[in-house]
């Protein structure tokens, strides 16, 4: 776990653009409150392998996002069943039941359309406040730390210079 955390932090003061981050954490939010073998699941994870994300800021988001998973469990059922219980959504949801991909994906269970129609909408607005953050922590926190004199110390020292030549070392970049 200390390690994944490194690496978030190496992926906030790296260069790494900031829209591969927000969309791990955006992306880690929609895969954390799915169930975890279901075929949304599966896509995200698709996705996120298809796609350039920051693979450690999605771990560390997957393990924040399952305990909020635990305090929304209600709500997604809730959110799910109000969907599937609306007399005008009935013939829709009738319909799309006759496909089999539909069937696959199980979304006639509360949780599963619930999860998937909740993750979707809070992962929008996250994509945009995690970009702002992370553009924030780099302008304003990251600079205050750089220019602190212990932070210059250990940057011009011999461990520092060692320690950044690790990863070509280890033939990871």
């Amino acid at each position: 776990m200390l390690t994944i955390l490194a690496k978030l932090f190496q992926a906030l003061h790296s260069e790494n653009s900031t829209r591969q981050i927000a969309a791990a954490v955006a992306l880690a939010l929609i895969f954390a409150l799915s169930p975890l073998l279901s075929l949304q699941a599966f896509f995200i994870l698709f996705v996120v392998l298809l796609i350039r994300v920051h693979l450690a800021s999605f771990l560390v988001a997957i393990t924040v996002f399952e305990g909020v998973r635990v305090m929304l469990n209600t709500t997604i059922i809730n959110i799910g069943e109000s969907l599937l219980t609306t007399a005008s959504l009935q013939s829709l949801f009738t319909g799309l039941y006759q496909f089999d991909v539909f069937k696959l994906a199980q979304l006639h269970h509360t949780f599963n359309l619930g999860a998937l129609i909740l993750g979707v909408a809070l992962a929008i607005p996250l994509y945009f406040v995690t970009k702002i953050l992370i553009d924030k922590y780099r302008e304003h926190i990251k600079a205050f730390f750089e220019r602190l004199a212990i932070v210059k110390a250990l940057k011009a020292s011999r461990v520092f210079a060692i320690y950044q030549e690790l990863p070509k070392l280890g033939g990871r970049a």
